[in-house]
């Protein structure tokens, strides 16, 4: 009896040591989809969602702005509480299963005060169990009427994205002994990745580009005393890019790339073609421009673009009024760019395979991996397809 109690409990073991290195287990591409985590309800934001479902309230009660125009849009899983753990495990399992193993999250500092933070807190982080990675995007934008539709004027500043160097420091310290130290945190050759969305905004905060570049030497050097080995700081490419730095004593600072290097980051990404080309007509066009871009980016730039796919346009549940929006996105067109990534990635094999995504759920911009009632999982099964095909020409 002893016998056959320890070789079941050997089989026992070996059986969950085997799921552990299935669940450890890496593909050769990191497909990182950013998530926009305003699904549930959060106090601070009640003024603009009162009915407190989080932006699903805009989603529910959008309108076609002309004929043929697609809204509203309409998601197959329902308006469902992304700060649940049932829910997000819901989530993590459609997207590992389909190649999306990063989700890259909007994160938000208003006031002095998290914004938002429980969709990972409460969400991801209980129902995750090491099945995906995940990073941090801040997006240190002003918060403004642009998420507040009853608001006709969009550009009201509700919160301001600046903060000063306390602030920083503060920030600082939540990021790494928060999320840095989480096991399933993104990594790159064990440097954690942190993403900045407006450098511009950064600087203006932090008093000008001398204490901006000391603002994030400071936050290097806390990354390698929490014990990493350093901190990989990735900036999101567009307009929020200074394209030269003026008053910076001894230092000529005149290209977006001599930018970057004078503040230590250490690759670029787009969060969405919309910060590329105008966000309107037809979705080949608009794609066809944004990707002949990169070949820019590769001599403009002496560190490391992972290229930005992005699955549509149509923020039109924002406005009272009718905005420009992309038309006929479809999976299949979607297939084509995504391949290119993967083959822009294949093409430059001195730096990580990462692409990033936009969107895994931006409903109120109508760019979305999620399924819905139209095209149901068939973004993910473009990408799980690709990942296929790739994975059986290399095998």
């Amino acid at each position: 009896m002893n016998s056959l109690k320890w070789t079941l409990l050997f089989c026992i073991v070996a059986l969950q040591a085997c799921s552990g290195q299935q669940q450890q287990k890496e593909q050769k591409y990191d497909i990182a989809a950013f998530y926009w985590p305003a699904y549930h309800y959060e106090p601070r934001l009640e003024f603009i969602f009162p009915e407190k479902r989080g932006e699903w309230e805009i989603i529910d009660h959008a309108i076609p702005k002309e004929p043929g125009h697609q809204q509203p849009k309409v998601p197959l899983w329902g308006f469902v509480d992304e700060a649940d753990p049932a829910v997000m495990d819901q989530k993590i399992k459609t997207a590992v299963s389909h190649g999306v193993n990063v989700f890259l999250f909007d994160w938000y500092w208003y006031d002095n005060k998290p914004l938002l933070e429980d969709c990972i807190d409460n969400g991801f982080m209980k129902a995750n169990k090491g099945r995906m990675k995940f990073y941090l995007m801040w997006a240190n934008h002003d918060a403004t009427s642009y998420w507040d539709v009853k608001n006709p004027k969009i550009d009201s500043v509700y919160w301001k994205g600046s903060v000063d160097r306390s602030t920083f420091n503060t920030i600082v310290d939540r990021v790494i002994n928060k999320y840095f130290k989480d096991p399933s945190y993104y990594k790159i050759n064990g440097a954690p990745v942190f993403c900045l969305y407006e450098l511009n905004t950064f600087i203006d905060g932090l008093g000008g580009a001398e204490e901006a570049k000391e603002a994030l030497e400071y936050f290097r050097k806390k990354t390698v005393e929490a014990g990493f080995p350093d901190l990989h700081l990735q900036s999101i490419l567009w307009s929020a890019l200074p394209s030269t730095i003026a008053g910076v004593p001894g230092d000529k600072v005149e290209t977006q790339s001599e930018v970057l290097q004078y503040f230590g980051f250490n690759s670029l990404t787009n969060y969405c073609w919309a910060h590329l080309q105008n966000p309107e007509g037809d979705y080949e066009k608009w794609a066809d421009a944004s990707v002949a871009m990169w070949n820019k980016f590769d001599t403009d730039f002496s560190i490391p673009y992972f290229p930005n796919i992005t699955v549509g346009w149509d923020a039109n549940p924002r406005f009272q009024f009718k905005s420009g929006y992309i038309t006929n996105p479809a999976p299949d067109k979607f297939e084509k760019y995504f391949r290119k990534a993967l083959d822009y990635a294949d093409a430059h094999p001195d730096q990580p395979k990462l692409i990033t995504v936009n969107a895994w759920n931006e409903w109120s911009e109508g760019s979305y991996l999620e399924p819905d009632s139209v095209y149901g999982r068939g973004y993910l099964e473009a990408i799980k397809k690709v990942l296929e095909e790739k994975s059986q020409r290399t095998d």
